[in-house]
């Protein structure tokens, strides 16, 4: 009878000063990228974003016209824009659109990013033709808006039992109602992607839960999909309100800020001042305004929705 005698493996122990294998030594290296690896964004942001603003706000307390040497005047912008009843209006129609465009967009991309989430038939399809305004400019989206609603040969003028004489541009109300539904028109597709991608990150045990409990789909979309959807609530929230703030193209080509100065809204109106009234300083002053109030209004966003104390896997945790 042969009895076999089989050994556990022993570990061995590299020699003193070998080499280690790469793996080994690249595994223990894991860790956050260096600073190099955002060298080149930094230099990007700081030669096209930080230098400009810094112009900027050196030019808002300087007179100049385009030509010439710019002359400091100290504080004079400030104050002709503060007693300027233009400005002061276009502010309160730059709030006024905002406002809209956060009620309007807001709602209405959730529930679209919501049911654009799902499984149902043709929603790839139908998905594909919804997200097509995302990809155009708002200059092309503003000049093909121009166009169709034309008083003269646009669908107002075919439809008159229902626009009336079809001059949608000629009063306020009206033609703030076109801006609200243009800029509507246009980026809803992109805040519904958000929410898309966010619904499809809600755990599905999470309604699977609900269901066994009898919840029905209404319950579960109040007390899961949108607590879970918290976070991109707030992104999307303060994406649209810079946008608004800043929004210039759709107003340059839709109503030139008129009938009179109803439409003229602060980005308007510093074009105006510095492009056609070469009035740069006065111009400069209202884009450092701007870039002050969006970052303002910003900041209060985040801290009153606590936005700043909320991690990524605390999605919809209070």
């Amino acid at each position: 009878m042969t009895t076999q005698i089989t050994s556990a493996p022993v570990a061995v122990e590299p020699r003193k000063g070998a080499r280690r294998r790469p793996e080994a030594s690249s595994a223990a290296r894991v860790g956050r990228p260096g600073f190099l690896w955002a060298l080149p964004a930094t230099v990007f942001f700081a030669l096209f974003a930080i230098a400009p603003l810094i112009m900027v706000a050196v030019l808002s307390f300087m007179s100049w016209n385009g030509l010439g040497s710019p002359e400091f005047v100290g504080l004079d912008n400030w104050s002709r824009l503060a007693d300027d009843p233009v400005m002061l209006k276009s502010v309160w129609l730059t709030l006024l659109l905002t406002a809209l465009g956060v009620v309007i967009q807001t709602p209405l991309s959730i529930l679209l990013g919501v049911w654009a989430a799902g499984h149902q038939r043709n929603r790839a399809v139908l998905s594909v033709v919804y997200f097509i305004p995302l990809l155009l400019s708002a200059t092309a989206v503003s000049v093909l808006w121009r166009a169709l609603l034309d008083p003269n040969f646009g669908i107002p003028a075919r439809a008159t039992w229902l626009f009336g004489d079809g001059n949608l541009f000629g009063e306020q109300a009206t033609a703030i109602g076109v801006l609200a539904f243009v800029s509507t028109w246009q980026f809803t597709p992109f805040h519904t992607l958000i929410y898309q991608g966010a619904a499809r990150a809600i755990p599905q045990v999470l309604y699977q839960a609900a269901e066994i409990d009898g919840a029905g789909r209404y319950r579960q979309f109040f007390h899961i999909t949108l607590p879970q959807l918290r976070n991109s609530v707030v992104t999307s929230m303060i994406l649209m309100i810079v946008g608004g703030l800043t929004t210039f193209e759709t107003v340059l080509i839709l109503t030139q800020g008129g009938p009179g100065t109803d439409t003229t809204i602060s980005a308007y109106y510093m074009y105006q001042k510095a492009f056609k009234g070469f009035d740069f300083g006065a111009g400069a002053a209202i884009a450092l305004a701007l870039v002050i109030a969006a970052t303002i209004v910003s900041l209060i966003v985040v801290r009153v929705s606590g936005y700043d104390k909320m991690r990524s896997d605390m999605e919809g945790v209070s």
